[in-house]
């Protein structure tokens, strides 16, 4: 059974390394029973860091001073995944931020060339976009879609997504309309942005389960000095606050595996930018089966700075390869092959007791 919300708060407090060691244990029990031991890899492509929205916590919002803005060619991206292609990934992520640049058109091109050229699945994250767009893009080859939504909190929303102009979308009727067009669904919170209570966490996790989402992306908060938030990550913490801390993202990642046994779930770049040496790793032994080794060029790849000093931004391509390699046979794992897509069909999971806390 999965944990009801009692358990998921009280997992969320609990500070007790032999009570936790349970967690993990059950997490990565039900990983292994359900998507087993392959990680799947997911060759990142940040095409580009304009982005119309002013964001609070972004380090690469419209308001953003010192930022070196580019946007990659078409060339330059294809070219990225057929390497990724080359490497054996099955997937490259196309992430941007919110930039009009990249229309519906220019995008739909990308998705017939990228399929035509390097072969491999695609998952966007271009942010909020029309349903025209979404048609568009998924008649055009597009398998995934990602799109956090951040927080379940429509206050706490509200705050760190000023409206501004421009075209501005529901991400919970979005997510609904991926879906309903046949997009793989990803999406995910920060943890310990600003504002983030444990109960607002909490109704987080639970509504992952409720919108049975294919991919899950959960990391930490990380300040950025070209943010509003800056100045709140440096502030004494309300009592309630959830910290933006490596701890609490393993609590959350492995709660979201037992919420959503079949879900590919990345450990994330921002955690292993929190623990360098063993973040990743960590994390595929906490519920996680998936990781995102970046082939962008680094001469653009240190400009998408979302947050600072970012892990593995100044690396090539294939340096990331080895290494994410190496990490996973370091943890008697092995690389996946093929896209990696969700496994709906046959999926079984381990016998769970009747609650977590027995």
């Amino acid at each position: 059974m999965p944990p009801t919300r009692d358990e998921i708060l009280s997992w969320l407090r609990e500070t007790d390394p032999q009570r936790l060691e349970q967690l993990w244990r059950r997490a990565d029990d039900l990983r292994r029973a359900v998507v087993g031991d392959d990680v799947q890899l997911r060759g990142l492509i940040e095409i580009s860091n304009h982005c119309r929205r002013s964001c609070t916590y972004c380090g690469i919002r419209q308001r953003a001073k010192g930022v070196t803005r580019y946007r990659m060619t078409q060339d330059q991206i294809v070219a990225c995944a057929a390497k990724a292609g080359r490497f054996g990934y099955g997937t490259v992520v196309v992430q941007a931020g919110e930039d009009p640049a990249l229309t519906t058109d220019w995008v739909r091109t990308l998705v017939h060339r990228i399929k035509a050229e390097a072969g491999v699945a695609i998952t966007l994250s271009l942010g909020e976009r029309p349903h025209e767009d979404l048609v568009a893009w998924k008649a055009a080859g597009a398998d995934r879609y990602l799109l956090r939504f951040e927080t379940s909190d429509p206050v706490l929303f509200a705050r760190i997504h000023p409206r501004g102009r421009g075209f501005h979308r529901d991400r919970f009727e979005m997510l609904a309309d991926l879906r309903a067009l046949g997009f793989e669904v990803g999406s995910g919170v920060m943890v310990g942005i600003p504002g983030q209570t444990w109960d607002t966490l909490a109704d987080d996790l639970q509504r992952f389960r409720d919108l049975d989402l294919d991919m899950i992306g959960v990391g930490p908060f990380i300040a950025s000095p070209r943010t509003p938030l800056w100045r709140a990550a440096q502030t004494p913490a309300a009592p309630e606050q959830v910290p933006a801390d490596e701890l609490t993202t393993y609590k959350v990642l492995a709660l979201a595996r037992l919420l959503c046994p079949q879900a590919n779930l990345p450990a994330t770049t921002a955690l292993a930018t929190l623990n360098t040496e063993s973040g990743r790793e960590t994390g595929l032994q906490r519920g996680a089966n998936v990781l995102m080794p970046n082939v962008t060029p680094p001469e653009f790849r240190i400009h998408y700075e979302i947050y600072p000093a970012k892990a593995c931004i100044t690396e090539t391509a294939e340096k990331c390869n080895g290494c994410m390699k190496l990490r996973i046979s370091s943890i008697g794992r092995k690389v996946g092959k093929g896209p990696g897509g969700r496994r709906r069909e046959g999926a079984t999971s381990p016998e769970a007791p009747k609650t977590l806390r027995d």
